[in-house]
Order: structure tokens, then sequence, then C-alpha cells
């Protein structure tokens, strides 16, 4: 066992410890929600979905709290109120979507057989969740799985030690059984012994590659599906015929927002040649009117980074881009320490040879670049070994849909960027993992087939 501790990103203080649990207790933890998981799943649908969503109601009748915990953990600035409104719309979402989802599909019935495809819940899932959208992340996973009737372990980033804890304890209060969803503080070695042991009947993980590939390693040899959500650079395409002012503000803020750690947050984008000065230019004024500093602060618009190691590493890219030629528009801020605090950026003059604009900067930093035509956007959007999601920008929507057919991505947007409808599949392709959440998708991924073939007695 060891101390897990969460170091505040406002002053490099610890914010909140918490001791993991040895190989042995969390195999009794096992043990019990895989008890429990049957009677769980023998409950009616409407039933577990009832509970599900008042457990949801619970964390946000906590929300003014979770947001300035959210802010000493990890660096997101009060003033945006927190998560709960997309938790509420992705659990809601997916509610909706049960039904639909767990449908058994009917094949056929005649005199002699019957016959259907049930969906049935794996057992146990492990969620495997990240800090930068700590409770989004987690209930995309988390709802559907419990609806679908499985017991659900969560193990949460130590960057935000307390959100699990948090949702476990809304849940519990809304009448799940503390079998069914526990919170668990692991170490990383734990974990992957549970998951070679077979302890989990699915995995689902959101983090880095090199966590999903720890993930697959694990369970290498076990038959244990895993569902990865990996790294992404993201691209916005700006065609000619754009709304100018509305990709601009819209790219920017995805960009840009949470001190540029989203999951599908913008990290290149490319603008036809015609608009490419003035979209730079109307850029470069939004950034330049950010005000870094306390997250606690409800003035401050960009707050630091979640961990100082995250904002060296976009250091590291910013300066080996301006070493090889590229051009940066935003002036030091007065509130960058050189640590966590970090002034946001935009690159020109970048190209594919620069880091920055192949490898995943996961921080308030775009490189811009020209292009002459869809053929060479399209070849320089599928430059890369991510594909979550990818941003155009034209009032032709066929045009949209055809340069969006070519493009090595799991979302195409069209006008718009940096968001999660529940009703599609979040997923991706390449290093970005495989799998797929919410939509009915996401219920089909969090359980199993299983046929009937039934043939009657007919004298």
């Amino acid at each position: 066992m060891s101390q897990l501790r969460c170091i505040s990103p406002i002053d490099g203080s610890v914010y909140a410890t918490r001791e993991t649990v040895g190989i042995n207790a969390a195999k009794a933890a096992v043990a019990a929600a895989r008890a429990a998981q049957k009677d769980w799943a023998a409950r009616p649908l409407a039933e577990r979905i009832s509970l599900i969503l008042a457990g949801v109601a619970a964390v946000g009748a906590r929300n003014d709290e979770i947001v300035e915990e959210l802010a000493h953990m990890m660096g997101r600035p009060v003033r945006y109120g927190g998560e709960f409104r997309g938790f509420e719309e992705r659990a809601i979402g997916m509610a909706e979507r049960a039904e639909a989802g767990l449908a058994p599909i009917e094949v056929g019935e005649d005199a002699t057989f019957k016959r259907y495809i049930k969906r049935v819940p794996h057992g146990v899932v492990l969620v495997v969740a990240p800090w930068n959208y700590p409770y989004m992340t987690a209930i995309n996973t988390v709802a559907p799985a419990l609806i679908a009737g499985n017991a659900v372990v969560l193990k949460h980033s130590t960057q935000t030690l307390l959100v699990g804890e948090r949702m476990a304890e809304a849940f519990h209060s809304a009448g799940i059984p503390p079998e069914v969803f526990q919170n668990i503080y692991l170490e990383h070695q734990t974990t992957a012994d549970l998951i070679a042991e077979n302890a989990f009947d699915f995995v689902n993980f959101t983090g880095s590659v090199g966590g999903g590939i720890a993930m697959e390693r694990a369970a290498a040899g076990t038959f244990t599906g895993v569902g990865t959500e990996l790294g992404g650079k993201d691209p916005g395409y700006v065609m000619e015929d754009a709304d100018l002012d509305a990709a601009v503000e819209t790219l920017i803020d995805g960009a840009m927002f949470n001190s540029g750690q989203c999951c599908c947050g913008i990290e290149r984008i490319y603008v036809h040649e015609s608009l490419f000065d003035a979209f730079v230019g109307k850029a470069v004024e939004i950034v330049k009117g950010y005000k870094l500093g306390n997250p606690l602060d409800p003035e401050t618009t960009i707050g630091p980074m979640a961990h100082e190691r995250f904002a060296r590493e976009v250091r590291a890219q910013i300066d080996e881009a301006l070493a090889a030629g590229a051009t940066a528009h935003i002036d030091t801020f007065a509130e960058d320490d050189g640590g966590a605090y970090l002034s946001p950026q935009i690159l020109t003059n970048v190209t594919h040879d620069m880091r920055v604009m192949r490898e995943e900067s996961f921080g308030p930093v775009v490189g811009i670049m020209p292009v002459k035509d869809d053929a060479e956007a399209i070849a320089l959007m599928n430059d890369s070994d991510f594909g979550l999601t990818a941003s155009l920008w034209t009032k032709d929507l066929a045009r949209a849909v055809a340069v969006g057919d070519q493009i090595e991505t799991g979302t195409v947007f069209l006008n718009r960027a940096d968001y999660l409808d529940p009703g599609l599949c979040w997923t991706g392709c390449k290093n970005t993992g495989r799998g797929g959440g919410l939509s009915i998708i996401g219920y089909h991924n969090l359980t199993r087939p299983k046929s009937y073939h039934l043939k009657k007695v007919t004298a």
C-alpha cells in the first residue's frame, strides 16, 4: 500500500491524500461487486435508471462545493461553474437511450421457432477515469454500465483524488448499493494485477497512450474486453466561405478552454489562405484578452495547468517550434511563473516537422497554417497518429460531408467543436484508441450479445 497525493496547481501544496488498498482488499471489493451484480441486474430497467438519475441529482446538490474542489485539484477557474451541466446531460441522454440500446434484436418467430438476441451485462466493469474532465468522463461509462446491469469499480486519477469519492457518496445516498458502485484507490501495479487475474469482465480506460498500452498488456491473454480513449491532436479546417468570426471564436475557445486540457480540444488549425491573416489577427486579439491567474478568483479566465510537469512539456514543444522558425504571437503574461501557470500561445510559420503540430500538447497552445484547398487540408489533417475529432467550417453541408468522409477521425464537426452529444458514439481511430462510448453503441460495448434459438413444442 502507498499514499496517493493530490498536488494543487494553485500553489503546489498537498490538497488531499488517500491510502491505496492492497491486492487482497481489492480482490475482496471486486468479489463483493460480483456477488451484488446479479441482484442489481435483476432489477427492472426503469428502477436502475431512476436510481442513477437520483445519484446524478445528488452530485448536483453539492455542485458549489465541487466547483471549488476542482479548482484546487486541477486548476479550472470557478467562473465556469464546474461540470454538472454536461455530467447531467450525458446521464440523462444515456437514460433516454437505454431501452433502445438494450432492446433485444428480434430475428424471427413462426409456428416452429422463436429467435432473438438479448443484450446482457458483462458483470463487473472497471472504469479508469482521467483528471481533465473528471466528472463528465467518468459518467460517460459509469451511467450506462450501471443502467445496463453491471457493477462498476471506479479508479479515478490521483490529480482529481476526491471525484470518485464524491460520486460514490452521492450514488449511495440515492439508494445504489455500495457494492454495486465502488470507488477504490489503487496503485498502478495492483490495477494491472487485478486485470491480469481476470478480476473484471470489461475495462474502460480514458487517458494517455502509454496508459492504454499498459491496460492492453495487463489484459493480454485474459480475453477481457478493453475500451480505450487515448490521445488526440484534433484539427480545425476553415474554408474560404466560413463564418470567420464564429470560426475564430469557437476554435480558439476549443484550443484554450480548460488551459487546453481537453480530450477533443483543438490543437492545430488549417485556414484557407484567403482568410489566414484575418483569422490569425482575430485569434490573437481574443487570446491577449485572457486573464491568467488563481482559479479561485472569479475574474480568472485561464487557470494553471493541472501539474507543473504538463506545463513543462508544452513549454518544450513551443521552444522547439520557435527554434525551428515558428512565430509566437502572444507575449509572456506577467502571471506566468515558469511552472504550472503558463501563458497561452498562438504559433504560425509552423510545419509538421515540429512536435507541436504532431504530438499531443494538451495545453494552451495552437499552431495555425494556411492551406490552398481541401486536398491540402485533408492531407494535413490525416498526417497524425491520432484521430478523435475534426472541426470543419463552411456554409456548404455537402462539401463538409465530402471532406469529412476523407478524414481519419472518430467524429466530424461542422461549424462547432469540442462537444460530446450523448446521441452520437464517442469514438476514435489510430492511437486515439478503440471502442465507443455514449449513444446506443455505448450500451452495446457495455453488454454482450446472447442468442436464443427456441424450438416450440407443437405436439
